[in-house]
């Protein structure tokens, strides 16, 4: 069984950063793809960024210039670098990864965690 520890986040001013981890178990991290999404209170599960296993990002229209998604294969981890952040940011953000780059289909989910961005 694939688990996601997800490290990171808390509470920064606007325009701060934040960096999210995610440490992925198994021994095929590098063929996944691997997405970000969020939930803010009383909405529904966004799309915030994905990297597939050639290393291509794509992003929510809402972050783009704003966060970046990367990985290291050789740590198993996915990041999410976010700066200029905005209050609107606010959310729990989870990880996701995709084994077979379907693109809508994610399998294994991380434990999510907090990202308040103050006014």
């Amino acid at each position: 069984q694939v688990q996601l520890v997800q490290s990171g986040g808390g509470l920064v001013q606007t325009g701060g950063s934040l960096r999210l981890s995610c440490a992925t178990s198994g021994r095929t991290f590098s063929s996944y793809a691997m997405g970000w999404f969020r939930q803010a209170p009383g909405k529904e599960r966004e799309f915030v960024a994905r990297i597939n296993w050639r290393g291509i990002s794509t992003y929510a229209d809402s972050v783009k210039g704003r966060f970046t998604i990367s990985r290291d294969n050789a740590k198993n981890t996915v990041y999410l670098q976010m700066n200029s952040l905005k209050p609107e940011d606010t959310a729990v953000y989870y990880c996701a990864a995709d084994k077979i780059d379907t693109g809508v289909v994610y399998d294994y989910w991380g434990q999510g965690t907090q990202v308040t961005v103050s006014s």
